[in-house]
């Protein structure tokens, strides 16, 4: 097997597109979690403490040379949100993607049980028709 072909085999399995997609979504979500935090959370959380804008806390830290650094602890507190919002979407999707495989399995146990092939059925007659006729 060259190893074009080994490369195009595993490339098109289901689980490397599957997770393709889980990635380009995810990049997506958090785009979509992080403007949720930013433009629309944050706001208000900083006007209730006293008209706060995290993005701007920060400590001037002087350096020897005289420029200064920056010690942007409102943009890490901003993240550190962000992760707590996303990760409980993340949870909340999960559990009901729990809940609906366990009621799928249940509906799977509970469904009666296919029939029986045609060619088991006539191979049972058949077995039937020759124990009959032994006896």
């Amino acid at each position: 097997m060259s190893l074009l072909s080994e490369f195009r085999e595993f490339a098109l399995k289901g689980n490397v597109v599957d997770l393709a997609v889980g990635v380009i979504v995810g990049a997506a979500f958090g785009k979509i979690v992080d403007s949720l935090v930013k433009n629309v959370l944050m706001p208000p959380i900083g006007y209730m403490i006293g008209g706060v804008n995290f993005a701007e806390l920060a400590i001037n830290m002087p350096t020897p040379t005289g420029k200064p650094v920056l010690l942007k602890y409102g943009e890490f507190i901003q993240t550190i949100i962000d992760f707590a919002i996303i990760a409980f979407v993340l949870f909340m999707v999960i559990k009901a993607i729990n809940m609906a495989k366990k009621r799928f399995e249940k509906q799977q146990a509970t469904a009666p049980p296919a029939p029986p092939a045609p060619s088991e059925v006539y191979l049972k007659e058949i077995r039937d028709a020759l124990v009959a006729g032994k006896r």
